[in-house]
């Protein structure tokens, strides 16, 4: 199969990431190069979804308004590039509460893939956590890992063999230099 699809996660991929939380789209600030690195995806016909996990709602440090605000920020700054976003998955729970869907669980990526009908193969999780990697690697997912947010420990034997790269761009970049590969090979 081939790819068509780039699962992102949010915090620290797309959008710098804090200890305190990202609460308000007055601290949703996009990481320089990432949404223009979206367009490039999706400018290559790629699907572009996210699924985040925000446990800030379950800790009650922000509500679904505020929520849904900081995608609407989002959205906004990819419609001016012309591009939108597949969609927008998020688990609002804590770790403690032990759901399904907060990565490093699969649920995310399990609802992804059953509503477009993908094949593991056919999508990509690109993260900043080593939970974002594990849920990628359970659901049968590649991943790739950025290092603008959450480090991941590359000297950590579960994590060595996951290219990382400094950035969504430099992910982007590698996903289309491959995609381009493997079309050419086909």
């Amino acid at each position: 199969m081939t790819l068509s699809t780039v699962v992102l996660d949010r915090d620290g991929v797309i959008n710098r990431d804090s200890e305190a939380f990202i609460k308000s789209p007055a601290e949703w600030h996009a990481i320089p190069g990432s949404l223009e690195a979206i367009a490039r995806l999706r400018h290559a016909g790629l699907r572009v979804m996210v699924a985040t996990n925000q446990s800030g709602l379950g800790r009650g440090l922000f509500e679904y308004d505020a929520l849904l605000a900081m995608h609407e920020k989002m959205t906004r700054q990819l419609a001016d590039l012309g591009v939108a976003l597949d969609g927008v998955f998020f688990c609002p729970h804590t770790a403690e509460a032990g759901c399904m869907c907060r990565k490093p669980a699969t649920g995310m990526l399990d609802d992804i893939m059953s509503r477009w009908h993908l094949a593991a193969t056919e999508c990509v999780m690109v993260g900043d956590s080593p939970t974002d990697i594990q849920a990628a690697h359970a659901a049968g997912m590649a991943a790739l890992g950025v290092r603008t947010g959450k480090p991941i420990d590359t000297d950590d034997q579960r994590w060595a063999s996951v290219a990382m790269f400094d950035d969504l761009t430099g992910a982007v970049e590698h996903i289309l230099a491959e995609r381009v590969r493997h079309s050419t090979e086909g």
